[in-house]
């Protein structure tokens, strides 16, 4: 990673955050995007300080504006971009039929078109380098979650849009990684959306068991390092998709008795 150029969405706090430390510290120049301007000027004044290279760069990737903006602003300053990390993302916790429309258009905006924009203008830079995009997804994108209709709906249209991307580019040199952390201590589930767009507040899962962002940040950069085309980083998730193939009815009923356990859950016990 010595002198490349590594951009990052959703770098204000955990696993963005935890991506954008463990890149600079291989020697990469990290560009912080983030809708706070106050936490990503902080977060890159914290890596200057380590003495690594970081700017920051106000951006809501729901508006296409804001991602033409810091893809220019980071080869205005840079001259190259080497890895585009789609990683801003949003959750929900409702049931559909009680669930405002808005709440699934927000997700879509952020989760899908947030990474569709990013990847759009950051693209010739990334095939002038030979270079990689990484989604930060889920196993929501892989098998639909009860609760989360407008989330598995946006990271089904994050795979299908990055899995297209890479064959398109399969002879140009593009590497495209789908990644699937699994659940992690962070804040997203804590600024999930309610039903009425609302954010949910406490997380209903222990967040002490979980796999911490700067875990998965260091499988990413492994996996961007080794070119990896999916990376899915619980035995649970693995497990998941192996079923998902195998026995995809058996499954839905273990993941709908999974979710009805939480604590307030949607769902009917």
């Amino acid at each position: 990673m010595q002198n490349k150029t590594v951009i990052i969405t959703g770098a204000s706090s955990g696993i963005g955050l935890a991506c954008a430390r463990e890149f600079a510290s291989h020697g990469a120049s990290v560009v912080l995007a983030a809708r706070s301007l106050e936490r990503i000027m902080a977060a890159a004044e914290e890596l200057n300080a380590a003495g690594f290279e970081a700017i920051a760069i106000q951006t809501d990737v729901s508006i296409e504006e804001d991602c033409r903006n810091l893809i220019a602003a980071a080869v205005n300053k840079y001259g190259r971009i080497d890895v585009m990390i789609n990683n801003a993302g949003i959750s929900m916790r409702a049931l559909f039929k009680e669930t405002s429309l808005q709440v699934l258009k927000e997700l879509m905006d952020v989760n899908f078109w947030g990474t569709v924009y990013c990847t759009k203008y950051a693209l010739p830079y990334l095939l002038e380098t030979g270079g990689s995009v990484a989604g930060i997804s889920s196993i929501a994108g892989y098998q639909g979650l009860p609760g989360r209709t407008g989330y598995s709906a946006s990271k089904f249209a994050m795979h299908g849009f990055l899995e297209a991307l890479r064959i398109e580019n399969m002879k140009s040199g593009l590497h495209v990684l789908l990644v699937a952390p699994g659940f992690t201590a962070s804040n997203i589930r804590k600024t999930a959306l309610a039903a009425d767009g609302s954010a949910q507040g406490e997380s209903p899962r222990a967040e002490e068991k979980m796999m911490t962002a700067g875990q998965v940040a260091h499988h990413v950069f492994r996996a961007v390092v080794k070119r990896k085309r999916t990376l899915i980083l619980t035995s649970q998730g693995r497990l998941t998709v192996l079923l998902k193939k195998l026995v995809p009815l058996i499954l839905e009923k273990m993941v709908y008795k999974h979710f009805a356990k939480e604590p307030d859950s949607p769902l009917k016990k």
